[in-house]
C-alpha cells in the first residue's frame, strides 16, 4: 500500500504513486516499488519519464536547459546509491532503486502481456537492433516495432518523430545519454503519439551486450558504479571519482540548511536519552526477556510493521506480551475492543500472558523501542505508531498525525492511553505536531513517569 502524506514542499501524487520532495535534490522523486511504478506508467494517459542519478543532478546544477527539461517531466525515477544517500540526508529512505537497466525489463515484460509495443532509439549504429533481438528473446510476446541509432539516425528531429509515429509504438525508449535525451524529449515528446516516453541512458548498451552488468553480489552491495568505473575508467573517472563526492557534498550542504535548530536539538535529545536508557535499564531489559521466555515458548521480542513519519513503514520492536500466535488470532478478538474508533484495545484480550499484563501495565513492553529511536524511525516523544490497516482506514484529517515521527511517549500516552477515544487521540496528535518544541517534549517525558507509576489506561 502507498500512503500519500503532505510534505513541506511540492509533491504530485498521481496514479496512486507517492512523490517525495527532497530539498537536498530540489525536486520530487517517485517513491514506490518497481511494481507500483510499472502499473502507474502503463495506466491510460501520456507521460514522460526520466531516471535521476548523481550525475544527472550534477548536470542539472550547471545546465539550466537540462534542469528545465527534467522538471517538466511527468515522473522522475531514483537511480543509484548516491540518490538514496542524499535522500537519507533529508530523513527519507526511498522504497526502491529504479535504475533503468533493472526497471525497464520489468516494464517491458508487463507491456508485452498487455500487448503494447516498443520503439528503441539511440546508441551506436547496430546497438538498438542487437538490444531488440536480445529483449525479444528474453521477453515472450514483446513487440519491437522500430529501431533507430543515435548518430546519423538522430540528425533530424522531425524524421525521427515521423518514424516513431508511423511505427505505432506505445512506448519509446530514448538512449541518447544525459543531457541530450532529456533535451530531445523535452522538445519532441509533445509530438509523439506514444503514451510513454523514457530517457534511458546506457540501457540499450546493456541490453545489446556492449557493456557487461556487474555480478549480482556487486549489485546487491550497491557497488555497480565501481564495476563500471573499472570497465571504462577513462570515460567514467570524472563522473564517479569527482562527480559523486561533489554531488553528496552539495546534497549534505543543502540538507543541513533545511534543518532547524529545534530539529537538531530534538534528535540530539532522542539519541542521548536512548543511549542512557539502554545502559540504565539493561538489568530490567534482561530480566524481562528471561521472564517472557520462562512463561511461554517463542522469542522474547515481538516485531511488527508500523507506519512512521510521512507514511513510511518500519519494523517496531516490543517485548512480547502475548502468546506467540497472537497475530493469527487478532481477527477473532477485534469485536472485544473497549475503544471506539479504528484502533483496537481490549482489557480482556485473551492473548495476553501473565508476564504480558505486568509489562503492559508498567509500560516495560515498550522499552525495546529505544532501538527504533536510535535508528531514527521513532522519537522519544511523538504520536502512537499505527498499524498499516489502521492507517488505511484513517479519515483524511487523521493523516496529519503522520507529519512527525511516532514516539514511545506523547500527549495520548500521558492522557489516559487506551481510555482515550480515537477521534480525541487524533486531535491531541495534530495539536502536538503543530506545536512541537523542546519544552513540550521535556514536559511530556516528565509526565510519562507519573503515568507509568499509576498505570492509568495501560492494558
Amino acid at each position: 500500500m502507498t500512503y500519500l502524506i503532505a510534505f513541506d514542499g511540492p509533491r504530485i501524487p498521481v496514479n496512486g504513486l507517492r512523490e517525495t520532495y527532497l530539498p537536498s535534490l530540489r525536486t520530487s522523486l517517485v517513491d514506490a516499488t518497481s511494481a507500483q511504478t510499472v502499473e502507474a506508467l502503463l495506466a491510460p494517459g501520456k507521460r514522460r519519464v526520466n531516471f535521476m542519478n548523481a550525475h544527472c543532478f550534477n548536470v542539472m546544477a550547471r545546465n539550466k536547459q537540462y534542469a528545465t527539461a527534467v522538471n517538466s517531466a511527468d515522473f522522475l525515477l531514483p537511480d543509484g546509491i548516491g540518490v538514496a544517500l542524499a535522500a537519507k540526508m533529508t530523513g527519507h529512505q526511498l522504497t526502491a532503486n529504479l535504475n533503468g537497466t533493472d526497471f525497464i525489463p520489468a516494464l517491458l515484460e508487463e507491456s508485452a502481456q498487455r500487448g503494447k509495443s516498443v520503439y528503441l532509439f539511440g546508441g551506436t549504429p547496430g546497438t538498438a537492433e542487437k538490444a531488440a533481438a536480445n529483449l525479444i528473446r528474453k521477453i515472450p510476446g514483446l513487440r519491437v516495432v522500430g529501431v533507430r541509432d543515435g548518430f546519423a539516425g538522430a540528425q533530424n528531429d522531425a524524421e525521427v518523430v515521423a518514424d516513431i509515429n508511423a511505427s505505432g509504438a506505445d512506448i519509446v525508449l530514448v538512449a541518447l545519454g544525459v543531457p541530450m535525451q532529456e533535451l530531445w524529449l523535452h522538445r519532441n515528446a509533445p509530438y509523439i503519439d506514444a503514451n510513454l516516453t523514457l530517457g534511458v541512458g546506457a540501457a540499450l548498451d546493456f541490453f545489446a551486450g556492449n557493456v557487461a552488468r556487474a555480478p549480482a553480489w556487486v549489485r546487491k552491495a550497491k557497488s555497480e558504479w565501481i564495476w563500471r568505473l573499472a570497465l571504462e575508467p577513462r570515460r567514467l573517472a570524472k563522473r564517479y571519482i569527482t562527480g559523486n563526492p561533489s554531488f553528496l557534498a552539495r546534497a549534505a550542504k543543502q540538507a543541513a540548511g533545511t534543518l532547524t535548530g529545534t530539529s537538531i536539538i530534538q534528535r540530539a535529545l532522542d539519541v542521548a536519552l536512548s543511549l542512557s536508557a539502554l545502559v540504565v535499564l539493561s538489568p530490567i531489559l534482561a530480566l524481562t526477556a528471561v521472564a517472557i521466555k520462562a512463561e511461554t515458548k517463542g522469542p522474547a521480542l515481538f516485531t511488527q510493521t508500523r507506519i512512521g513519519r510521512d507514511g513510511r513503514p518500519f519494523t517496531m520492536i516490543k517485548f512480547r506480551s502475548m502468546g506467540s500466535d497472537a497475530e493469527a488470532q487478532r481477527n477473532g478478538v477485534l469485536a472485544q475492543s473497549d475503544r471506539e474508533g479504528i484502533c483496537f484495545k481490549s482489557k480482556s484480550d485473551p492473548r495476553i500472558t501473565r508476564v504480558g499484563r505486568f509489562i503492559r501495565r508498567t509500560s516495560i513492553d515498550e522499552l525495546p523501542q529505544i532501538i527504533n529511536v536510535l535508528l531514527g524511525q521513532m522519537s522519544i516523544v511523538g504520536p502512537r505508531p499505527a498499524l498499516p490497516c489502521e492507517v488505511s482506514a484513517y479519515p483524511k484529517r487523521a493523516l496529519g498525525r503522520l507529519a512527525v515521527k511516532p514516539g514511545i511517549t506523547g500527549v495520548w500516552q500521558v492522557s489516559g492511553r487506551a481510555d482515550v477515544g480515537f477521534d480525541q487521540m487524533v486531535e491531541m496528535d495534530l495539536a502536538y505536531a503543530k506545536n512541537r518544541n523542546i519544552l513540550l517534549d521535556l514536559i511530556l517525558i516528565a509526565l510519562t513517569f507519573r503515568v507509568v507509576l499509576n498505570g492509568h489506561g495501560a492494558h
